[in-house]
């Protein structure tokens, strides 16, 4: 796996379909639901394939080698 990079979001939480688009991990909700639905998918190294799930600040998701950290603008 590669670097973690911080994603910083505004809220206290987003679900991991919008967090995925927001760290530009994929291209288009559509796109999210498949990788998800495929089991491509890991939150803190757990394989997830709720598109819904709610991350909070420190929550890592990793896909295809690349990881991301869910941050905070208040940080």
């Amino acid at each position: 796996m590669s670097e973690i990079y911080d994603v910083e979001i505004r809220d206290e939480g987003i679900r991991l379909g919008q967090f995925l688009k927001l760290a530009n991990l994929i291209e288009s909700g559509a796109e999210a639901k498949e990788v998800i639905a495929d089991g491509l998918v890991a939150v803190n190294g757990e394989v997830e394939t709720r598109r819904g799930r709610q991350l909070s600040v420190g929550d890592v998701v990793e896909i295809g080698g690349t990881a991301a950290r869910v941050s905070s603008t208040d940080a």
